[in-house]
């Protein structure tokens, strides 16, 4: 592992034990931005597929989907053993849930699954690296597959940047958010390597994904995807 992944692990160890009880107070917007990744699910709630949660830190966005879809098959993959370790204590007794400690950017993401899913983690690896992620995951995906990001994306100009991370300071401050708390959310912004909605809406559409778009945005929350086509 790269020491910019190392680092990435370790921030991520040590935010372990409150991230859960962070994040709706460090994302304004908590129940519209998870509520609209559910909401690309293509399934219904008593009908069971596979899913791959990349970055699954806790299993936050995964425990969501099990709420909404009870027989969803679940594949949670992230470097952090002190995450998925609350990952193992919100799913023990599923059998149907697998836990994989490895980089999924570089990791073999074996296996198809019918909706492949990730919640503010994408954003950490370089441009070309989101852009290989977004072809190994469309091969991934079984034909009509759906993949749905949940990210903090790049603003299309420096002055809108400031804007957006003005406003997220003076809401998460209002929330409740401590002088700490603030300071060890920048530290883990370090490794943040944010793209722009635009430039990733694209490279979706060359990887081979149909029906690209843009669900949700508020500030530099955004929730965006496509699918893979079906067979002929």
């Amino acid at each position: 592992m790269s020491g910019s992944r190392s680092g990435i692990r370790a921030d991520f160890d040590a935010a372990a034990k409150e991230y859960d009880s962070l994040r709706p107070k460090l994302i304004p917007c908590f129940d519209d931005f998870y509520g609209a990744v559910l909401q690309q699910i293509p399934f219904g709630s008593g009908e069971s597929f596979r899913l791959l949660d990349l970055g699954a830190g806790t299993g936050l966005l995964g425990g969501l989907v099990a709420q909404r879809f009870p027989s969803v098959q679940l594949t949670l993959i992230d470097t952090s053993e002190e995450m998925l370790a609350r990952a193992r204590e919100r799913f023990a007794g599923r059998p149907d849930v697998a836990i994989v400690v490895a980089d999924y950017s570089a990791a073999d993401l074996t296996g198809q699954f019918d909706v492949i899913a990730s919640a503010l983690s994408i954003h950490h690896l370089e441009d070309d690296e989101k852009r290989s992620l977004f072809r190994r995951i469309f091969s991934a995906l079984s034909p009509g597959g759906v993949f749905v990001n949940a990210d903090d994306i790049l603003a299309p100009s420096g002055r809108l940047q400031q804007m957006y991370e003005a406003e997220w300071v003076r809401q998460v401050t209002e929330l409740g958010v401590t002088e700490d708390q603030l300071a060890a959310a920048r530290e883990r912004q370090k490794h943040d390597r944010l793209a722009p909605l635009a430039g990733q809406i694209r490279w979706l559409e060359e990887a081979g994904f149909i029906d690209v778009d843009c669900h949700y945005k508020y500030l530099t929350f955004s929730v965006f995807g496509g699918r893979r086509p079906p067979a002929s």
